[in-house]
């Protein structure tokens, strides 16, 4: 791809993250990093909503609802466990400290676990195409998700999903 319109797009794309974020996303304009990750969760739930109203986007869906799910969890180990946020962790970690501090059985954290590593890795990096029962059920496992933690945290005003 030398020498072609994509260099031109590339180059863009690092001016623009260089620059800073200009205007950004209502709603994630926060210093708090957990309510960052929570709100995060709410948007890409939003937006597997929207998409599955549309027809197909299933793959999408999938996509959006294990991130979605990924860091309603992260926010989670944020904001009641005193994990600092810049110390990196890898999706299978997000899982395991999940169980390691008790908002989850160990049992269930090894069963998302198992559910992403065989899944996700389908429908992202295999030729696995989603489909409607598969993009509505991680979309409801990731809503569920979602408000368990709400519920378990005591903090359901902090989130900014427009349908609950």
């Amino acid at each position: 791809m030398d020498d072609s319109y994509v260099e031109d797009a590339l180059a863009d794309a690092q001016r623009a993250f260089e620059q800073g974020p200009g205007r950004k996303e209502s709603g994630l304009d926060t210093d708090d990093d957990a309510l960052l990750q929570l709100r995060k969760a709410c948007r890409l739930l939003d937006a597997a909503r929207f998409l599955r109203t549309q027809n197909g986007y299933y793959t999408v869906v999938i996509e959006s609802s294990f991130i979605a799910i990924e860091r309603s969890i992260h926010f989670y180990l944020l904001q009641a466990t005193g994990m600092d946020s810049t110390e990196f962790v890898t999706h299978s970690d997000v899982y395991e400290r999940g169980a390691e501090t008790n908002l989850y059985s160990t049992t269930l954290g090894d069963q998302l676990l198992q559910l992403w590593r065989e899944n996700r890795s389908k429908t992202y990096y295999r030729q696995a195409v989603g489909g409607e029962a598969q993009a509505d059920a991680m979309l409801q496992l990731a809503t569920d998700v979602h408000q368990y933690i709400l519920d378990y945290l005591s903090v359901e005003h902090e989130c900014i999903c427009t349908r609950k």
